[in-house]
């Protein structure tokens, strides 16, 4: 039985899958940050980079726009109507698969000696093309699968993927070092890893997908009976129309995928034009590529894992907000739209905040030696404004306005552009990462501007001074923690030295956020009834404490 998950649920799966994903991937990292040459490294964020912006381009939109029409269809009664997006989403992914892949390995060269000015990137390039073939129709499944919000295949599948990913590319790293091969064959051996991770994706979703069927059919075998008859039918006798179905869902996805890109593009206009942009600002074209291998390997493969939870958001409130605004029920919109925004703010922020003030001991214990670790804190900062623009892109998306964050990101991204060639010469890799940053604060603010005109907001009410103060009284305690963990410590390994570190300063921050958040009655006892069993059960015991000791003053 594949059960339907609600939205905090459907979050939870997606944020768990997405979390074990991440560490994977940093896990992958590791080992080839030590492996591979500045020259190799360079290779493989070339090729990784690209491959997923085209990944973004060819797919970003296409599974949330699938998303929303198919929770739609079913809130709507018309399953038939849904089954028949489906069917036409998946011969878009795989024609799109076909033509994207293979355009890729053909200018693999171009990309690499002209754009990227790293001739060597590309054998990488050819070698992470292929998983394009497979990768649009998973993401088309997934889509379909968070229409219907069954979040655990795509959950399921996310981990596969990764485990194969990483397993292929570290094996083959080291087989083809032990043979004595060149940096270019060796950074193509790791990039070719994804694509035996689409192909365990696939089978997944495969397995699910038959699952779902069967499901169907004996939940409503007459209804299964005539969508196999008559597979075009909508509940009121109509075909809808392949025509119908694409014009609907570029009309959607177009949108979604220029707001989907912003990260993407971002990192990959960093990495691609690093050298263009920074020649001036470094002393030395070694200097150059060991900041671009910092940015690209250390800074946002960690920055990557606080947004984690807001991916997963994303991905799961398109449909609940669409299902509840299809039927008009604005209250249910409110309640969604405000509760998802809590937990951002509630989750996100503390977990940006931790890995910054951590950056030197989580950098050191995850790489060879502190190098990068103030591009680590100062991108990983700058996730707080990305994880909130990811999450309002999505609330539009929901509401049925994906022009308005289109048009939002449209406009971050070319201060993005221009800051960038304003700071990059004057401040290297950080003048890159502080025009993220701004990109990611002006997309926020506008998508927040405009939801709030339909949507009033309840976050934190009155309670974000108690907020502010929690956040940077936390922040503190942890960065003195770990900078007194790491002058106290310095007799033991180095590795153990930097985990002990980062460990306690994330635990005395994140207990004194718990505790300051309900001291300073920032969190409710009814903010506590709606959030996850989990969570329940760590502030319980703190809001009895206030309850008794708020009694015990009144008297």
């Amino acid at each position: 039985m594949v059960k339907k998950d609600s939205l905090i649920k459907g979050t939870i799966i997606l944020a768990a899958a997405a979390l074990v994903a991440r560490f994977l991937g940093i896990f992958q990292r590791i080992p080839l940050d030590n492996m591979l040459t500045v020259d190799g490294g360079n290779y493989f964020n070339v090729a990784n980079n690209i491959y997923l912006m085209l990944l973004i381009i060819a797919t970003g939109g296409i599974p949330s726009a699938i998303s929303k029409m198919v929770s739609e269809r079913y809130a709507l009664g018309r399953p038939a109507d849904a089954q028949r997006i489906y069917r036409a989403a998946l011969w878009f992914g795989a024609i799109t698969g076909l033509v994207v892949a293979s355009l890729l390995y053909i200018f693999a060269p171009f990309i690499a000696t002209q754009i990227s000015q790293h001739p060597g990137a590309d054998i990488s390039i050819r070698a992470i093309a292929p998983a394009l073939l497979l990768f649009p129709v998973i993401a088309m499944m997934r889509g379909y699968f968070q229409g219907r919000q069954f979040m655990m295949a795509g959950g399921i599948s996310q981990i596969v993927e990764q485990f194969m990913r990483v397993l292929t590319a570290i094996g083959l790293v080291v087989l083809l070092l032990a043979w004595g091969w060149s940096d270019r064959w060796v950074a193509g051996a790791a990039t070719f890893g994804s694509v035996l991770g689409s192909v365990g994706a696939f089978l997944v979703m495969l397995f699910y997908a038959g699952r779902l069927r069967k499901q169907d059919a004996a939940e409503s075998p007459d209804r299964s009976n005539q969508s196999r008859k008559a597979p075009g039918k909508a509940s009121n006798g109509s075909m809808l129309s392949y025509r119908s179905i694409y014009k609907e869902l570029f009309s959607i996805s177009v949108p979604i995928v220029i707001a989907a890109m912003t990260v993407q593009f971002i990192y990959n206009f960093d990495i691609l034009l690093f050298s263009r942009l920074t020649d001036a600002f470094y002393a030395s074209d070694d200097v150059g590529k060991l900041a671009s291998k910092w940015l690209g390997f250390r800074a946002q493969g960690i920055a990557g894992i606080p947004p984690i939870l807001a991916i997963a958001l994303s991905s799961s409130i398109i449909p609940v907000i669409s299902s509840a605004y299809s039927i008009r029920n604005m209250n249910e919109v409110q309640r969604q739209t405000s509760l998802v925004m809590r937990i951002v703010v509630f989750t996100g922020v503390p977990a940006a905040l931790m890995l910054t003030i951590a950056s030197i001991s989580v950098t050191g214990f995850l790489f060879d030696g502190t190098g990068g670790s103030g591009l680590v804190a100062a991108l990983t900062a700058g996730t707080i404004f990305q994880i909130t623009m990811m999450t309002s892109n999505s609330v539009l998306f929901g509401l049925g306005k994906p022009r308005l964050p289109m048009r939002h990101t449209l406009i971050g991204l070319a201060l993005k552009v221009v800051a960038s060639l304003l700071l990059a010469p004057l401040m290297g890799a950080y003048g890159l990462i502080l025009s993220s940053t701004l990109c990611f604060v002006v997309i926020a603010y506008l998508n927040l501007r405009a939801i709030r005109k339909d949507v009033p907001l309840k976050v934190l009410g009155s309670s974000w001074t108690g907020y502010s103060i929690t956040i940077v009284l936390s922040a503190a305690a942890g960065w003195l923690v770990d900078f007194g963990g790491r002058h106290l410590l310095d007799a033991l390994p180095a590795k153990l030295m930097y985990l002990i570190s980062a460990g306690a300063a994330g635990v005395v921050s994140l207990g004194l956020y718990v505790v300051l958040l309900v001291l300073l009655r920032v969190v409710t006892a009814e903010d506590v009834r709606q959030f996850p069993g989990p969570l329940r059960k760590l502030l319980n015991p703190l809001m009895r404490i206030m309850a008794r000791s708020k009694s015990v003053g009144s008297k």
